[in-house]
């Protein structure tokens, strides 16, 4: 391996340019990076020593003067990092990485772990991740960690860590307010202050957005954070609480006719989210020595959640000769749409039946870790040294109910007080309790076998326990107990091959354990309405990543000082003809076994289940550049993705045109092959970007983000038209009126491109109809559904520091 990597060294510093030994004297040294390895805050490492392509952004990457929102500040700023929409709602899309899922919607398929302060916040029903949770003001690093299992349960993809602000390392106060196009109003201020040992932090904000849709997409976001810290020679102790009340309006998929009608138009509305959050931590640490530390945690996170959202529906006039003539039924016109009474039809005369689905999610959980670091020598080689274990345990009350309603010409769907429960259909109240608790015991060590060559070996076993407990008791057979363990290896070199340029190279398996959400829904037989119902189920196996990843990454720089390691807010003529070149180019394969799935269900329309799809494989090439020059800085980045099916998969598919209908049940079924591509993930990803200091006080940029073509959901046999291509345009700019006011603008999609987020199927058939034997309401010819792209949109704020 040495004489390889040598030979490797000789051949890169033949091919460098050779520049006069001055120019080499005023070089600056290389930028030496920590970052964190270990869930826990206080384990951080030279960034060069970290086998995987490892990244991380700071406070002013999510600045409001160069991106709206959290999410568009992390995409703007990680290279690799996408987004996805499945709710229509800005504040609650998708983040995607590496052909893996963050996401605030139920019953989306997670394979990314993230962390605030060194606690998981994957909440515990169903591993989603609110982003509008998160108070963005607050945030003082995020870090984005692949192929690393010492993150636990969903880092099969890798895992995101968030550290925030403390009066420790930000002192002053700031006040910000902005807005624009839609209603968009956004106020925020936070204030730091240190005295002594004792520190304190507060930040607020709260936004309006009217939504660019027709209905129902409107959204009030109010967040708080606070932290007091103390620390000592040897300690630093912090309690911190998180704090948040939003509403958020979603506008889902809209068929490609009323699309083409009105781009802003919507189907099947109202659909509201309100999310509350109360989350109290405290963290801790110990440094008795300057070679060994101790950090801990422990937190209570009080969660709730309701959804409300109108739909098409199942139900239906009973035949007018059958036994329950005048009644209404579901499923068919002789089953009764409530097993205990019977529901006369008095219902006026063709009119579009709907429902409203209506659910709610309760949880606390709580739970803590504790881990220990060592940086002291071995055998007089540096060595970094990391160790840990972690409890969680979540307790959840979820409950569900649907209301029969009617659906108007704009397709609002209003509820009648007629209440849906017959199990014959699959349709009825649902009142769950679950009980999860995860286990986590992980070590690490980084040892330098040469000035140059480090081996990283480590692993984490992660031991899940998992209950459901039917509160009803008319489904006994909802209630489980389920558990799942592993143990997940992770092992890796880096080399140095020259001071600025290292190589990596790592492996490493990682294990998502069901979620009670999905555990509660895999009866194809028995299916529920995704994010609203569970049911009966036999179980899942939980899924194991196998990632095999290697890069390279350097930087070479020159001259003076270089814009992007100046201050913020420093004069432009600060910055001379110095300038750094930073890149990094990395090769991925993650092998997922037993990987789950979403499937559309043949036997309730709108419904699916959750199943174990045998291999999947996502592998693909991440490659950035990152420039600063004078008064310039500017990045280009790639990402390509290939997610493939690896198993031979028979999937029940309604509503997919090109799907084959069985003859005996009617169902409509795809045949995925090996090689088969996974819907809704792009091939092809490119973000390019600029930014110029005009003058002293003035900064003006753009950025270009173009996105791949991707197959429809539920098109995993790949034989229908793709989701087109497409890229948008963004541009910000920046003036310093003085010292402690700045004001700024932002344009989203500066060209007003017309796109598709995304898109799926839906039942073309229209309506059921109030009228007995009454033909469907509200047709369509095109079973398509797509999330449109947010139109062009402009903000401008005002900063001020104090």
């Amino acid at each position: 391996m040495l004489t390889w990597l040598k030979a490797l060294k000789r051949a890169l510093l033949l091919t460098c340019v050779v520049v006069p030994e001055a120019t080499l004297a005023q070089e600056a040294l290389p930028t030496v990076e920590v970052v964190g390895v270990a869930p826990v805050p206080g384990a951080e490492i030279d960034k060069d020593k970290v086998p995987s392509n490892v990244q991380s952004i700071g406070a002013a990457d999510l600045d409001h003067t160069k991106a709206p929102s959290l999410l568009d500040g992390m995409v703007q700023s990680l290279p690799g990092v996408s987004l996805s929409d499945q709710s229509g709602n800005a504040f609650q899309r998708n983040l995607d990485y590496r052909g893996f899922t963050a996401s605030p919607v139920p019953g989306t398929v997670q394979g990314l772990a993230v962390y605030q302060n060194g606690t998981r916040i994957n909440e515990a029903f169903g591993d989603v991740v609110n982003w509008d949770l998160i108070p963005e003001m607050a945030i003082a690093r995020m870090t984005l960690m692949p192929n690393n299992p010492l993150f636990g349960l969903n880092a099969i993809g890798g895992a995101l860590s968030v550290d925030m602000k403390n009066g420790f390392n930000y002192q002053g106060t700031e006040a910000e307010l902005f807005g624009g196009s839609y209603g968009r109003i956004t106020g925020g201020a936070q204030s730091g202050y240190q005295k002594d040992n004792w520190s304190a932090y507060v930040a607020a904000d709260s936004t309006y957005d009217r939504g660019w849709r027709d209905s129902s997409s409107s959204s009030q976001i109010r967040r708080m954070y606070a932290d007091v810290g103390v620390r000592g020679d040897q300690t630093e102790f912090h309690v911190s609480f998180t704090g948040a009340d939003n509403k958020l309006g979603a506008v889902v998929a809209t068929p490609v006719e009323l699309l083409n009608q009105r781009w802003s138009s919507v189907y099947t509305w109202p659909q509201t989210t309100h999310l509350q959050l109360a989350f109290l931590q405290a963290n801790g640490k110990w440094t008795p020595t300057d070679t060994f530390s101790v950090q801990a945690n422990a937190y209570f996170r009080g969660y709730r959640a309701s959804h409300f959202d109108g739909n098409g529906t199942d139900a239906q006039a009973c035949d007018a000769g059958g036994p329950l003539a005048g009644q209404l039924c579901i499923g068919d016109g002789m089953t009764a749409i409530n097993q205990n009474m019977p529901i006369a039809n008095t219902l006026a005369g063709n009119l579009a039946l709907g429902e409203i689905d209506r659910n709610q999610t309760s949880t606390n959980s709580y739970g803590g870790s504790v881990q220990a670091t060592s940086t002291s020598q071995w055998f007089g080689h540096d060595n970094h040294f990391v160790v840990g274990t972690s409890v969680d345990h979540g307790s959840t009350k979820f409950t569900t109910s649907s209301e029969l309603g009617t659906i108007d010409q704009n397709f609002f769907v209003t509820g009648t007080g007629i209440f849906i429960d017959q199990p014959l259909a699959d349709l009825s109240p649902v009142n769950l309790a679950t009980r999860n608790t995860y286990l986590g015991i992980y070590a690490t060590d980084t040892f330098d076998i040469t000035s140059q060559l480090s081996l990283t070996a480590g692993g984490r076993f992660n031991l899940a326990q998992i209950n459901l407990q039917d509160q009803t008791g008319t489904n006994p057979l909802l209630t489980s107990s389920n558990q799942f363990q592993r143990f997940n290896p992770v092992i890796g070199l880096t080399y140095k091959i020259a001071p600025s340029i290292s190589a990596y190279a790592g492996y490493s398996e990682a294990n998502r354990a069901p979620t009670p959400l999905e555990l509660g829904c895999a009866d194809p037989a028995r299916p529920c309405q995704i994010d609203n119902f569970l049911i009966a189920d036999p179980p899942l196996k939980q899924v194991v990543s196998h990632t095999i990843e290697g890069g390279l990454r350097g930087e070479v720089s020159g001259g003076g000082a270089y814009a992007a390691d100046l201050p913020r807010k420093a004069p432009a003529s600060t910055v001379d003809n110095g300038w750094k070149l930073r890149w990094g180019v990395s090769l991925f394969r993650t092998e997922n076994t037993d990987d789950i799935i979403s499937i559309a269900s043949a036997v309730v329309p709108n419904f699916g289940f959750f199943q174990n799809a045998g291999t999947t494989l996502r592998q693909g090439v991440e490659a950035k550049v990152d420039l600063s020059w004078n008064r310039w800085t500017a990045y280009a980045n790639y990402t390509f993705v290939d997610a493939t099916y690896q198993t031979a998969l028979t999937l029940s598919s309604p509503n997919n045109p090109m799907a084959t209908i069985d003859p005996v049940t009617g169902a409509a079924n795809i045949f995925v092959t090996p090689g088969d591509h996974i819907p809704g993930i792009p091939a092809h990803r490119v973000k390019l970007g600029a930014e110029y200091a005009a003058t002293d006080s003035w900064k003006i940029g753009a950025d270009l983000n173009y996105v791949g073509s991707q197959y429809l959901i539920h098109d995993d046999s790949n034989l229908n038209p793709k989701v087109p291509a497409y890229w948008t345009v963004n541009m910000h700019s920046s003036y310093q009126v003085t010292k402690n006011v700045e004001v700024f603008g932002l344009i989203q999609n500066l060209f007003n491109q017309r796109y598709y987020a995304a898109g799926t199927f839906f039942n073309a058939g229209g309506f059921n109809n109030s009228t007995p034997g009454g033909a469907n309401l509200m047709t369509f010819n095109d079973p398509r559904t797509f999330l449109p792209g947010k139109p062009f949109a402009i903000y401008a704020g005002v900063k001020a520091t104090f």
